[in-house]
């Protein structure tokens, strides 16, 4: 999408200038809708819920009814510019076991689907077949992904009727007996041996983040601000920690009964007010109008190749509940289990013990060794054990499958505590080289100041007023080796005063 520079406007000069004003949007019921899809919005695709397979439908719906029975839903607290919030909307992460999918500064760690090779333990067998149901889903919407790329492809090459925008009639059926990917022979006769990895690697779901909402139930939803559309559910933007140039398929169930389908009212300018419709801008444009398609139970969209990157999308609430289906491709190359434990093992790499006295001491005192353990000691504890815990209980509702792996990186944590007591013991020694030393005290320094900087920032967020609205058993919860009133860990040290005297010591050298 071409964009001028004269295009580009902040948000709060933008809302200043519209004032009472509000930039244009369509729907299905204009005239050029249409034409506007297929010019600026071509690689939004859509799929009415009759092109999707009824036995498909009832096992997710069923298994969308059974997670919101068992109290499966839970309220992320996210952190925006510094202040944290509760998301209006409700969620929960199913995906592959050992992933995680981190969206405003909150870590969300996957309930198990049930694959080969894992013993996942569910505290229902409900609760395991609503999995199952949604593994299902997620093999299905991956290959419809596939075709829908495969379209695009070769409308590019071919200059043939756009047909992105268009339903297909095709039968999907056999669809729920594949075991979960397009086959090579099913997915590359269409395209070269390289465009083949390139399309597997865009729609191969890891994840897939539920939502769900019962609007009549909020008491405030924020007004879509630029076109005037209406009560947003979630605001304009791009979903983040994604796989570059992955497609998003997002399937929606909303309840809809006799009294919540569409308004008869056809007069109303813009979209029916009580349907869930998703919007889409063209990210920094003023000048295209904005797009609202309505979604109705069993509808799905695919968000594909740059789509998120170049556009944005909110979603408007209707008057129903409803729950969605959102399969994204997460990028997990910092994200999963396999990868943080490798981490950890990297870092116990420069702990050696000895085999008479059994006492500890580390093989290297090079800056950059002990950086980089210091570093990965930060990242097991913020990105993983913190965010694992300040979650409360929520996962124990659905399977105990995370809290072995957590016990392993707590203990792999206390190494790493252990280590950095050894670091300090060893720069307070005299025989040290000097070059060396002042070295690694000062890179010492920034990663232990960073430490410190986190540990009260999170100890803040445990008792945030935001936090202490939330349910009880969704609270952030101190483990139970952090002390209870600070949620900070038992240390060898005292941090503050090991970075005072690392300061000290940076003068004094100085």
């Amino acid at each position: 999408v071409k964009r001028t520079r004269g295009h580009r406007k902040p948000k709060k000069k933008l809302l200043e200038e519209l004032g009472e004003n509000r930039l244009p949007y369509m729907t299905p019921a204009d005239a050029d809708f249409h034409q506007l899809w297929k010019t600026k919005y071509s690689k939004l695709i859509f799929r009415k819920s009759d092109t999707v397979p009824e036995e498909l439908h009832q096992m997710v719906q069923e298994g969308f009814l059974t997670l919101r029975k068992h109290d499966c839903f839970f309220q992320d607290l996210v952190r925006i510019k510094g202040k944290d919030f509760v998301t209006p909307v409700s969620r929960i992460l199913i995906g592959n076991p050992g992933c995680t999918y981190k969206y405003l500064n909150t870590r969300l760690f996957t309930v198990p689907w049930p694959i080969e090779g894992y013993d996942i333990k569910y505290c229902s067998p409900q609760i395991h077949d609503a999995c199952k149901a949604l593994i299902r889903l997620n093999d299905y919407l991956h290959i419809e992904a596939v075709k829908a790329l495969q379209g695009q492809n070769l409308f590019e090459t071919k200059e043939s009727k756009d047909t992105t925008v268009i339903d297909r009639e095709q039968n999907f059926a056999t669809s729920l007996t594949e075991k979960g990917s397009v086959s090579k022979d099913q997915s590359s006769c269409c395209v070269p041996e390289d465009d083949y990895v390139s399309l597997k690697n865009r729609t191969s779901y890891n994840v897939t983040l539920l939502n769900y909402m019962d609007p009549l139930q909020m008491l405030y939803l924020k007004q879509e601000p630029y076109f005037g559309m209406g009560n947003m559910a979630v605001s304009w933007h791009h979903d983040e920690n994604l796989v570059e140039r992955s497609t998003v398929a997002v399937y929606s169930y909303s309840c809809e009964g006799s009294a919540m389908e569409e308004s008869n009212e056809q007069k109303l300018r813009g979209r029916d007010p009580a349907v869930w419709h998703v919007g889409l801008k063209v990210a920094w444009d003023i000048e295209t109008p904005g797009l609202a398609m309505p979604l109705h139970q069993g509808d799905f969209y695919l968000m594909l190749d740059d789509l998120n990157m170049t556009h944005q999308h909110c979603v408007l609430a209707g008057f129903s509940p409803r729950f969605s289906s959102t399969h994204r491709v997460a990028d997990c190359s910092r994200g999963t289990l396999e990868y943080i434990f490798g981490q950890c093992e990297l870092a116990l790499q420069n702990l050696q013990t000895d085999s008479d006295s059994m006492a500890l001491s580390l093989k290297s005192l090079e800056t950059a060794v002990v950086k980089q353990v210091e570093e990965i000691h930060n990242e097991v504890e913020f990105e993983w054990l913190r965010q694992f815990w300040f979650q409360g209980k929520r996962y124990l509702k659905c399977t105990d499958w995370w809290l072995k792996p957590m016990a392993k990186l707590e203990e792999f944590w206390r190494k790493m505590e252990t280590m950095t007591s050894l670091v300090l013991s060893e720069v307070g020694k005299e025989e040290q080289i000097e070059k060396q030393r002042n070295e690694t005290i000062s890179c010492f320094l920034l990663v232990l100041t960073e430490r410190q900087k986190l540990r009260k920032e999170w100890t803040a967020r445990c008792r945030s007023e935001a936090a202490e609205s939330l349910p009880e058993d969704q609270r952030p919860e101190c483990h139970p080796f952090w002390t209870d009133d600070e949620c900070s860990m038992p240390l060898p040290y005292d941090l503050e005063e090991v970075i005072a005297n690392l300061q000290n010591l940076v003068q004094w050298v100085e």
